[in-house]
């Protein structure tokens, strides 16, 4: 029995280090992109989700050394992380679109490859969150899952900004006004 244990932290063990090297990957990817972009809110953006992603990577190891030192899912790991401004950058645009500058494709090409980090991270922490059993560890996978999402929706919303800034613009002031 005490071998399934281990098998079993084994486990946990390789799918915290994928998720460090995933977390690593992406914050790389997004701190060269916010060198790169031109753009205001493309460097803001890509930031924040290096920042977050960071962030991300430093709980995660946390837990790889305590797993890795204690042998079970430690009891003491703080179970959030700082919340996402993504977000609220996209809420701190101009209220006219000509005062943006437009984004270049490879901007909008960062975006889409960021949209798919994202939604691939989420769908990753939630299968490991349906697979433990330890509830601190299903609500911190869980966590990821959901920060991760937050992350998709603001780069989709990032995305259609940049493709149409007035149609953008057009969709949330009618959004707000219809109260929907």
């Amino acid at each position: 029995m005490g071998g399934e244990n281990q098998m079993e932290i084994k486990e946990r063990m390789d799918a915290l280090q994928v998720a460090m090297e995933n977390e690593a990957k992406e914050a790389e990817f997004y701190r060269k992109h916010s060198e790169r972009t031109t753009n205001d809110l493309g460097k803001k953006m890509f930031i924040s989700l290096a920042h977050d992603e960071r962030e991300h990577m430093e709980k995660i190891s946390l837990l790889y050394q305590k797993l890795r030192d204690e042998g079970r899912w430690p009891e003491d790991v703080p179970l959030e992380v700082q919340g996402t401004n993504v977000g609220e950058i996209l809420k701190s645009l101009p209220a006219s679109a000509e005062k943006v500058s437009e984004a270049d494709r490879d901007d909008l090409d960062a975006i889409r490859i960021a949209i798919e980090f994202e939604e691939r991270g989420e769908a990753f922490y939630r299968e490991l969150s349906k697979k433990v059993d330890d509830p601190k560890e299903k609500e911190f996978f869980a966590m990821l899952a959901s920060m991760e999402h937050e992350h998709f929706v603001s780069l989709r919303d990032t995305l259609e900004y940049f493709q149409n800034p007035e149609g953008w613009f057009t969709a949330k002031e009618r959004h707000t006004i219809d109260g929907a």
